[in-house]
């Protein structure tokens, strides 16, 4: 195939997709026909007869298909790769099941080419955009809330979790620290691009013709990892406190359930509070486990769970220390006054310690020392 550089990549992430494939191409295919263009299929090694039809397909069309031999980052690790092949000066990802119309490729790439843009989202939820498929009630909430979540670094985009857009390849390459996890690649690269131009062309989404949707419980949770590392991107300083407050709070909620529990049982209330206090070290235990098993890649310390032990230890002994104070001090105190002065306690414990050994709730810190860099196992 010739090496000589094209205007236009489209990117198409598939997975069990050949049936679509094979109404997709020519569709993309009429509609830049005139141009200097490339499609370029990144497929996560179907076995339904995608490198059939895409040999069939290359015939006729500017076609490659390149077959992933890793498959850990899912669609997005797919687009990314896809963009780092692609030969054209403007990368177009488009979803392979009919869903985004190939019709408007052209409205995507034109304010690129007048540099109107430097992001342009084919979007369902601007003016004279449209959505075929009638949603049911808890999947439109579910789509509000994703895009609520996603405002902080959305700013006022409309439909950012929008898998058909384009970019200059340029702008790719400038993109810092892209980490691919789940179904929203767009916004990924919205935030860690650096783009400030932001268009949205409006389009008619349509039902899926063929095969089954990839969006899954699992990939709804994911999606909530993805934010969680994008969120400590673009506000290194704030995304761990706001976790560490979000952590703290749930476990002193079901910590605060167990405490009344025991002073019903007759426990005096300062021990009632130490001794609760391992239900909020519950609740921190399983952020933790999240945070080591999605967040491994980017830990700075060595030893993550000898870490949470005994930080652990430290703050249900801050607890009984307390306790023990409280009672030598005091004659009388309400419970909840007894409960907030010895979790505040231990929570500033965990808070310290938490700080010292680099245990914050986070995927992903501004910057990584080149020593701790070289020094991780």
């Amino acid at each position: 195939m010739s090496a000589e550089p094209i205007d236009i990549s489209v990117i198409v992430p598939t997975l069990k997709e050949a049936e679509n494939l094979a109404l997709l191409v020519p569709r993309i295919g009429a509609a830049l026909q005139n141009r200097s263009y490339e499609i370029l299929i990144v497929d996560d090694a179907s076995a339904d007869g995608t490198d059939r039809i895409c040999a069939e397909m290359a015939q006729k069309y500017p076609l490659r298909l390149h077959v992933r031999p890793h498959l850990d980052s899912g669609l997005s690790g797919a687009v990314l790769e896809g963009m780092r092949l692609a030969r054209g000066e403007f990368l177009v990802v488009m979803d392979a099941d009919l869903q985004h119309p190939p019709e408007r490729l052209n409205d995507l790439i034109e304010p690129l080419e007048r540099g109107e843009a430097d992001f342009v989202l084919g979007s369902r939820h601007v003016e004279g955009g449209s959505i075929e498929e009638r949603w049911g009630p808890l999947r439109r909430l579910n789509s509000r809330i994703a895009t609520f979540l996603a405002k902080p670094f959305a700013g006022s985009t409309r439909d950012p979790m929008s898998g058909y857009f384009a970019l200059r390849k340029s702008t790719f390459e400038g993109a810092r620290r892209l980490t691919p996890l789940g179904y929203k690649i767009g916004l990924e690269l919205m935030c860690k691009a650096g783009v400030t131009r932001i268009r949205e062309v409006p389009i008619h989404f349509t039902a899926r013709t063929h095969g089954v949707s990839k969006l899954t419980v699992a990939q709804q949770f994911k999606y909530l990892e993805h934010l969680s590392r994008l969120y400590d991107f673009c506000f290194p300083r704030l995304a761990p406190i706001g976790k560490f407050l979000i952590a703290t709070g749930l476990g002193w909620f079901l910590a605060f359930g167990v405490y009344l529990t025991l002073i019903r049982r007759g426990i005096n209330p300062m021990w009632s509070a130490a001794l609760s206090y391992p239900a909020a070290i519950l609740v921190t235990l399983v952020f933790h486990a999240r945070y080591v098993r999605t967040q491994r890649a980017f830990l700075v310390t060595r030893w993550p769970w000898r870490d949470f032990a005994i930080i652990s230890v430290a703050e249900w002994v801050a607890c009984f220390l307390a306790a023990a104070w409280l009672t030598a001090r005091l004659k009388e105190a309400y419970p909840l006054e007894i409960f907030l002065i010895i979790f505040g306690i231990a929570t500033l414990v965990r808070y310290v310690l938490r700080k010292e050994l680099m245990q914050d709730i986070r995927g992903l810190r501004q910057e990584l020392r080149p020593l701790e860099w070289s020094d991780r196992p």
